[in-house]
């Protein structure tokens, strides 16, 4: 395993293409694109103004940069052809939590529309922009919209006061819908499975319901209390080790960074809980994050009111699998996407790495103090962005056949 040296970076924004050729950065007002793999600089672009998202184009040819400062507040939606330069205009589009999916393939665009005070979603085909099928949901308060990898069923969810997942065809027919409870906050978080056989809703009550594309039932209720009993669940508990000199003392002077490692703890396990603030908006309790692992074997998951944890779950056989307790609150966590291979960062200056062959904590060098609040992979699983607050840089994974850093099967580097 291996560094790169820090390099500048603004509002966390760093992106490999998809082809994974290159790396996109911005600094401040400037947008820089460097080979992936040397990470020379190959283009430099200089805005009008700070740059505030940045995303490339599906084949790889294109970067979008946008500079909402500068940008006029307009009640519609603007597509712009980089090919013929032609514009169309969609109208009505909902400025919601996430509004607008596109297919997997790129064939179709759905997108959340508010008229008249009722939710809309309306399917476009992205070849000319021809509207194919325009239906009402049904919803109080559309919140998302997402695509099945397979692109032949979208999922629609409703505001966090109405718990309601409703799930359509192409075609714009209603194949199910889907109510847990009532009377209390509902959905937080949705994500499909890379095959589209399962859809994962995480909820306010701090469950997990796993959807079935064949009847659209639950398969499982996942729930994650504060402490775990289960023999067979690994409970991986990240702590402190303190160097030591030639004679067992304290090393002096102490290191930049507190080294740690990862122990297994004997069930059960209680977890570190968070008690959330009743009388403040958006309350830190429920699933807030969730997502499957390439081969759709594992989903990890992340309880906001025991922030400390990642949960592991096999699929296959819908049952608890590992858990994580990090030192620190979990900011951000990816699935390789090559392999069933997590990232895990709690910004701090670590960034750590579960396999069904263990895990491991890895300190990453370089001067100053480096804290990572997010992280992306490359395409090929080879290398990971660690994204900082004004810098980032590179891990570079190699894999067995490079004779590179793999997981060992006590959670050490081999």
């Amino acid at each position: 395993m291996n560094f790169s040296e820090l390099f500048k970076l603004s509002s966390q924004l760093c992106k490999f293409s998809p082809d994974g050729k290159y790396l996109a950065s911005c600094v401040q007002y400037r947008l820089v694109v460097r080979d992936a793999s040397s990470l020379q600089i190959l283009q430099l672009y200089t805005c009008v103004d700070q740059i505030q998202h940045v995303e490339w184009s599906a084949d790889s040819l294109f970067l979008l940069c946008a500079m909402y400062k500068r940008g006029l507040v307009q009640l519609r939606m603007t597509v712009w052809s980089l090919c013929t330069k032609s514009v169309s205009y969609i109208k009505y589009p909902k400025a919601c939590q996430q509004g607008v999916s596109f297919s997997q393939d790129g064939r179709y665009l759905a997108l959340a529309e508010r008229r008249d005070c009722k939710d809309y979603v309306s399917i476009f085909v992205c070849s000319d922009w021809q509207l194919l099928r325009h239906f009402d949901t049904g919803t109080q308060d559309l919140a998302g919209i997402e695509w099945a990898p397979n692109g032949c069923v979208l999922a629609v969810w409703d505001t966090c006061l109405e718990y309601k997942v409703l799930l359509y065809s192409l075609d714009g027919r209603l194949l199910a819908a889907y109510c847990a409870y009532e009377w209390s906050l509902g959905v937080k978080a949705a994500a499909w499975s890379p095959s589209s056989q399962f859809l994962a809703v995480g909820s306010y009550d701090g469950k997990v319901r796993v959807l079935n594309h064949v009847t659209w039932k639950v398969l499982a209720e996942l729930g994650h209390p504060a402490a775990v009993g289960d023999s067979r669940v690994v409970v991986y508990k990240e702590a402190e080790k303190s160097p030591r000199g030639s004679l067992g003392r304290p090393a002096c002077p102490p290191p930049r960074a507190t080294e740690s490692r990862y122990e297994v703890a004997e069930v059960p396990v209680s977890l570190q809980t968070l008690k959330p603030a009743a009388d403040r908006a958006n309350p830190k309790i429920g699933i807030g994050a969730l997502a499957f692992s390439a081969d759709s074997c594992f989903l990890a998951t992340r309880n906001d009111n025991v922030p400390n944890a990642v949960w592991v779950w096999d699929v296959r056989k819908l049952r608890l699998f590992v858990v994580l307790e990090q030192l620190g609150p979990v900011r951000a966590f990816q699935w390789d996407p090559q392999q069933p291979r997590l990232a895990i960062c709690t910004g701090g200056s670590k960034v750590y790495l579960w396999s069904p062959a263990g895990c491991v904590s890895v300190q990453v060098p370089g001067e100053g103090d480096f804290q990572v609040l997010s992280l992306c992979w490359h395409s090929n699983g080879d290398s990971l962005a660690l994204l900082g607050k004004d810098h980032f840089c590179l891990c570079f994974l190699e894999t067995e056949d490079g004779g590179g850093s793999t997981l060992g099967p006590l959670g050490s580097l081999t």
